[in-house]
């Protein structure tokens, strides 16, 4: 049985997706996924084991110069490569009318997503062959499983969902794995950032322990923060700009992990590191850590400056 999945972004979506392969896997003998998914994200389905294919699609790239002749080239090569396979199912589970007017229904197979009802935008079922009903009000992660059972016929299955991507890493781990902490400490929205003050607190208060601790950066200026934050400590390294592999073999040889809300921290649980994510106004109760040893702190007040170093040292004091 071969099964498209429509799944571009974002990085944290993606990951999402995970869990509903394996489980797919489990009850269909033989079954392979094709994957599309947004060229920057284009190597975590590579990490699956049930996937065969990746097709990458550069939608935000190319609605920057959308008739240029260069993006139209690559859209007629994308959609001739979409269009290779006749699929025994197609699951969209992005759920936008983009990927569903753009992809989904130019690709052969059945089209499975989600009704009016359960997608956040309603238009967009209007692609779809199938439709399925999946409450809002479960963990994204869920959603996504229920989606996928839904799909293929099988039954939802009620233990924790099984990423399965640790083990791509686990035989190429960090000759100090074990012995460093990584702290995300960068993310695309100002609310969601931790004080910099806070964060040099919790580095003093981990010195005694004589783990090092790495902090990854993506654009220069999180570069800049991470060298503000590591000036002053020789326990800390700011890490070389890496690329998403490589983030995750870091990720994964560590003893544990901080974070804000961001991508790799969805990463971090999806590699069944211990993790403790900070939280001000974004509730996380649909879109949290999910998985082994994942914990929040969540401000009581909505704001991230009333974290203190103290309480995200408590919970990470378990780990050490």
């Amino acid at each position: 049985m071969r099964v498209l999945v429509v799944k571009t972004s974002s990085m944290g979506d993606v990951l999402h997706t995970l869990p509903a392969l394996t489980d797919a896997a489990n009850h269909i003998p033989n079954i392979t996924f094709d994957w599309v998914v947004e060229e920057n994200f284009a190597q975590i389905p590579s990490w699956h084991f049930a996937v065969d294919t990746v097709i990458p699609v550069a939608i935000r790239r190319w609605r920057k110069n959308w008739f240029s002749r260069p993006v139209r080239k690559e859209r007629h090569q994308f959609i001739q490569q979409l269009r290779q396979q006749q699929y025994d199912c197609i699951i969209d589970a992005q759920g936008l009318i983009k990927s569903a007017f753009l992809i989904t229904r130019k690709a052969r197979g059945i089209k499975h997503g989600l009704d009016r009802q359960s997608i956040k935008e309603p238009i967009a079922s209007w692609f779809y062959d199938v439709k399925h009903h999946v409450p809002k009000q479960m963990h994204a992660i869920e959603r996504v499983r229920l989606l996928f059972a839904k799909s293929l016929n099988y039954t939802f299955p009620n233990h924790t969902g099984d990423y399965a991507i640790a083990r791509h890493f686990t035989q190429v781990l960090p000759e100090d794995a074990m012995q460093y902490l990584v702290f995300l400490h960068a993310t695309t929205r100002d609310e969601k950032h931790w004080t910099e003050d806070a964060w040099r607190e919790l580095i003093k208060q981990i010195e005694p322990t004589g783990l090092t601790i790495k902090l990854p950066w993506g654009a220069p200026h999180e570069e800049q923060r991470a060298l503000r934050l590591a000036k002053g400590f020789q326990h800390v390294q700011v890490l070389p700009k890496l690329a998403l592999d490589e983030i995750a073999t870091i990720i994964a040889g560590a003893k544990a992990v901080v974070s804000v809300d961001t991508g790799l921290s969805h990463l971090t649980a999806a590699l069944d590191r211990p993790n403790i994510t900070l939280f001000g106004q974004t509730d996380p109760k649909l879109i949290g850590g999910y998985g082994k040893n994942q914990h929040s702190i969540i401000s009581a007040d909505k704001s991230m400056q009333s974290i203190t170093a103290n309480q995200v040292y408590e919970k990470l004091a378990h780990f050490l």
